[in-house]
This record gives C-alpha cells, structure tokens and sequence, in this order.
C-alpha cells in the first residue's frame, strides 16, 4: 500500500517536484486516495508542503495554482487511508508542530496512541488523525532535546550548520524509531538542512537509487527507474542519509554499514503500457514471456536443476517430512496449484496456508518443515511476519518473489525469482503464471535433490513446460471470441465458477479476478462440493465456468462434464473451458473456450488465460478503472 518517492539534487534547475511526482506516478498502482509533496531548496524558510485529496492529477493542479519556484529536495507520498479518513489534513507529508519537520510514512504505528497521549501531556496540538504527525512530533522533539545521543558520522558533501542539522536529523530517527512498535518507512526533511532527507524501515519497503549529483528514494525502485539504474538494498532497522554526494547507512546503533548494490534496468522497459489502453491488458499478453523467462538459465553446466539462490544444506532437503506454503490472495492460488504438482513429484505432503491465518493457529512446523513464501512484490506484510514465525521454530524458507532486495527475499534461505517484469496493474496476472511456473520449479528441484526423479525424467517435465509458452501465446490469439462474450455479459450480477483437481484453483482464481475489478459476486467451487450446496445458487440464467480437465484423466474428467450436465439441466448458462479436440462438452456447453492440449498439471497456465481476459473484458465494458480497481492496493504492506 501506499507510495513512497524522494530526490535528493544539487542542481536549482532539477525540479525535484517534477522527479518525485513522477516516481508517484510509477507507483499509483499501489492504490491510493490522497497524495502530497513536501519541497525544500535553501530560499526556503520551511518545508512547502501540498496535499491533494484523489488522483495524483489533483495534486499536480495544487502545484501549478500555487506557483512553487524549483526545488532541489522532495519527498512525496500517495497515501492509502488507515488512520483518519481520506481528507487534506491526514493527507502526507506530515509536518512538526514547529513547522520545521516534514514526514512521509508507509506502515503502521501500533503504539501511536500511546505516544500521542503523552504528547499531548507535554503539550502538543494535532491538526490530524495519522499515526504518522506522532512521528513528525517525535523528530522534532528529539531534534530540540540536549540530551540526544549524538551522530558521529558524516554525511557527504555537506559542510558548516547544515552538516550539523543533518547529523542530528540522523541521530533523532536513530532515537525515535526505537521507541516505536509497528512497520514504517519513514523519510525525514528539516527547513535547517535542505539538501539532506534522513529515511529509515522496518517491516516496509526502501530503496535509495544512485545517481551522479543526485539521488533517490523509493518504496519500489520503479520510482526511479527512468533516472538510474543502480540502486540499493536498505536492511531492517537501518537509517538512511542521502545528499546529492552520496549515501549513508547505519544500523540501529549508528553503526555505518555497506549495502547492498542491485540494478533495476530491467523494470524501465516493461513500465509503460506500449500501446495498450491498460496495464492489465499488456500484462495478460506479456504471460508467455513472463513464463519463458522465468525458465531460463535454471540448468547447471552438469545439467542440474538449480534456483536463484540457495543457503539451505541439500541433506537438510532430503530429511524435509512436509511443506508449508504461504501467501495471499492470488498467490495463495498459485501455491494451491503447487501443491499438487509437488506431491506428486516428491512424495512430500503439501499444506497450503493463508499468510495472515498461519501463525495465530499454532501450526505444527519444526526443523523438518519447508516453508516456501509467495508474494510479487516481496513486501506482503502477512506473509513477512508468517516467515519469521516459521524461522522462529526452525522452518527453513524458500521465497518466491518477483522483486530482488525484497524483505521476503532476503529473510529468506533460498530465493526463486520468477523474472516477470514489474506488474502495475493491481489485480494479478502474469504473477499468478509465472509464480505456478516458478512453484513447477521448485517441486522439480525438490524431487532432483531427494531422488525422488532421474535427470531425465527431470529434463522431459522441463522439455515440455518450455513448450507452453507457446501454448500460451494461441490462447491470447484466439482472446477476441473471449471478449467478445464478456462485453455482451457486462449486466451480469453473478457468475460461479467449478474446478476439479488443478481446475479447482482456476476457477477460485477466475472468481477473484471478476471480484476484484468488476464489483460483481463471483464464486469458484471445487466441482466435487456442487451437490453439497453451491447447486442451490443455480437458477435459469446462472452464468456458470466449468474448467474441464483433459480427456487424457477420464477419472477426473466424466465426473466434471456430468457437473456440467447437471447445472445445465438447472437453466445455467455454461461456458466451458476444455481442450482443444475435446468434443464431449459440445453437448452441454452454451460457449467453450479452448486451449492446446498439455499435461494435467501444466493446464492451469493456458486455462486461467480466457478467465482473465473475461474479467479484464468485462470490466471495461462496465467503464470500471481495470488497472486502480477500488479499495485495493497492489501490496498490501500492513497487517
């Protein structure tokens, strides 16, 4: 949730606005409702900040009225609502009661009130409902208090009172984040210091991008994608100075310590919607590539299957006794697919568990356990604090994440990555295929270190997903008869779903997507549960998708054409998804949907594609936002 943009710039005519509210813009798929800026250059007597309640554009019209000369400094934040409602005065940055602060923050402040209470006991007046005005507070108390722990170090290129201000803005967020319970990304600026912004995480996103005579901050390196292309990794706890010279980090004692460098050129060229009229659109058609590469380049020289990065002794894989996958929303679908494929592959059972369920039940996980962690963008909070739980009684993790430097990736002891490319839109799609793919990885991994396959049984299940890419790209030909049916169904209040087997995640898959960015009741079943009660819900016109396994699985498949059959004869209308050739459904299908033929546990890739282009089809057709759909955020950063 919520997005985070700073700049940093020795140059009067950078116009740090125009940087930082860029950077928000690569970040408005995070979802948001109020935005705001705060402005420093020396001329200034304090931080110029604006705020706009809505869309960036608003904020950007409060610029241009207010006539604001060119700044060298900024932070700027899109804020999602959690403390106060969605007005001007909870907007972000924040300021001191001094005017002297200003603060941008992501996260939650669990003990604010706490800390509120005793501002207000010392004296201090609020003007708004946010945890995050407690922070500014803070700061600036600290800053004033003699008895400061002061900051040794020295931040560079700056000199005189200036370098002092900013020693202190360093050692006043050392003091202040220790006393506060809860995840933050903060960036700090200060009227006496205007070339310096003072940040600090824990439990959210932080990058700081490197440039020459100019430097960067954002909750995802997109923020500065198209100024440079080295960035770095903030850790834990760390606090952050940057100036136009450069970069300091400390850990939670002052410490410096040296972080890690990474590159985002990949994130420039697949940031735009290159012709389609929305990001969901773009990234539905982007799925064969998304697979692809997430395939390449997993072969050793001895032609082993290897991940991106492993710390996990393989003796202590072989004595692994169970696996615990974790995530959210449509990555929790992906890791139902795996399960799958992993037990049959490895002979290892498979729980599946919701992130934010997993650690307030007491699950059952030791030094035997294999958590694997889902998540695109390496920040979802729920699945954050469930590993931590995991390592806690001695569970090894395995992450899969599309974002490298992510917190996920780095508490993590080996990392996939699925190599898809940033995802903008909010609701997920090319995430959900390349994270199965990557999941299709991992199980054959798992099998290659335990013996449970001989390498060429690994090589012919490797051989033939490489060919689905292609699959792929026949489904997204053949899309316009798909979308065609949805814009015809854009009245629809109701539309269930039925899967067996793999097909049952599909169409829980294919029920969220419709829920997410068409506002209407979608429901997906497992086709065995119809006769136990969603059958009821079947009345003359029910529109109902049947995700149809391959004929090559009779066992699996008769039993879901007779599903078929049987909400037919209630008056559903059926639109059925089946392979191509598949003839036996022709009977009782109002509409099907084909796909190339491929192996059970592969068909999930080519049969969630029609779903997806209905429901972005069907959205559009209703004039809804696709990309911003209401009340959802991209990452969900908090609990």
């Amino acid at each position: 949730m919520c997005g985070i943009a700073g700049y940093v710039g020795q140059n009067p005519d950078s116009k740090a606005q125009e940087v930082v509210i860029a950077g928000l813009r690569r970040l408005e798929y995070r979802g948001y409702d109020s935005a705001g800026i705060a402005l420093l250059t020396p001329a200034f007597d304090d931080p110029l900040v604006v705020r706009a309640v809505g869309k960036l554009v608003n904020l950007e019209r409060a610029l241009e009225d207010a006539d604001i000369p060119d700044a060298t400094t900024a932070i700027g934040h899109t804020r999602w609502a959690t403390h106060g409602e969605a007005v001007v005065e909870n907007a972000h940055p924040q300021v001191s009661e001094d005017r002297a602060v200003a603060l941008v923050h992501n996260g939650i402040i669990e003990n604010y009130a706490e800390l509120k209470h005793q501002l207000r006991e010392e004296g201090a007046e609020f003007t708004s409902d946010t945890d995050t005005e407690v922070v500014a507070h803070l700061l600036s108390k600290a800053m004033a208090d003699p008895t400061l722990t002061p900051w040794d170090g020295e931040l560079p290129g700056i000199s005189g009172e200036q370098a002092k201000v900013g020693a202190t803005m360093m050692a006043a967020m050392l003091a202040v984040t220790r006393r506060l319970v809860g995840s933050y990304t903060l960036l700090m600026v200060h009227r006496d210091a205007p070339n310096v912004v003072v940040a600090s995480r824990r439990s959210s996103p932080l990058v700081i991008g490197v440039g020459e005579g100019a430097n960067y901050l954002g909750s995802d390196a997109l923020a500065f994608a198209d100024y440079t292309t080295s960035a770095l990794e903030i850790g834990q706890d760390q606090v952050v100075g940057v100036t136009p010279e450069g970069v300091v980090v400390v850990d939670r004692d002052g410490e410096t310590v040296d972080p890690r460098e990474f590159n985002v050129d990949f994130l420039r060229d697949r940031a735009d919607k290159d012709g389609w009229d929305t990001f969901m659109e773009k990234e539905i058609h982007e799925q064969p590539e998304a697979v692809r590469a997430t395939l390449e380049g997993r072969l050793d020289a001895k032609g082993a299957l290897t991940l991106d990065e492993v710390r996990i002794p393989e003796s202590l894989l072989r004595s692994v006794d169970k696996v615990v996958i974790i995530a959210c929303g449509t990555a929790a679908y992906a890791g139902q697919v795996a399960r799958y494929a992993i037990e049959h592959w490895c002979r290892i059972p498979v729980e599946v568990e919701l992130a934010h369920e997993f650690r307030y039940r007491d699950p059952v996980v030791n030094e035997k356990t294999l958590v694997v962690a889902i998540s695109q963008s390496g920040e979802t909070m729920d699945t954050i604090m469930a590993i931590r739980h995991a390592r806690e009684q001695g569970a090894r993790v395995v992450s899969i994440v599309n974002t490298p430097g992510s917190t996920i990736a780095r508490e993590s002891d080996a990392v996939l990555l699925t190599h898809a490319g940033p995802e903008i839109a909010v609701a997920s799609t090319k995430a959900f295929t390349a994270q199965i793919t990557a999941c299709y990885l991992l199980g054959l991994y798992l099998a290659q270190i335990r013996g449970n396959k001989y390498i060429d049984e690994i090589h012919d299940y490797l051989d033939k997903l490489a060919q689905i890419p292609d699959k792929m790209q026949e489904v997204l030909d053949s899309g316009e008869s798909v979308r065609q049916i949805a814009r015809a169904m854009a009245d629809e209040e109701s539309v269930l779903f039925l899967g067996r087997h793999v097909g049952y995640p599909v169409a829980m898959e294919g029920a969220l997507k419709l829920k997410e960015i068409a506002y209407i009741h979608a429901e997906g079943f497992a086709a065995g549960e119809l006769k136990h009660g969603p059958i009821a819900l079947v009345e003359e016109g029910q529109p109902v998708f049947i995700v149809v396994p391959t004929p090559r699985r009779p066992e699996l498949h008769q039993k879901t054409v007779s599903n078929v059959q049987q909400v037919k004869a209630r008056g559903a209308k059926t639109m059925v998804i089946a392979e191509v050739g598949d003839d036996s459904v022709d009977e009782y299908a109002d509409i099907v949907f084909r796909v190339p033929p491929a192996p059970t546990l592969y068909l999930p890739l080519l049969q969630v594609m029609p779903l997806q282009i209905f429901a972005c089809a069907l959205a559009g057709a209703k004039g809804l936002d696709v990309d911003q759909p209401r009340n959802l955020a991209k990452s969900v950063t908090v609990e």
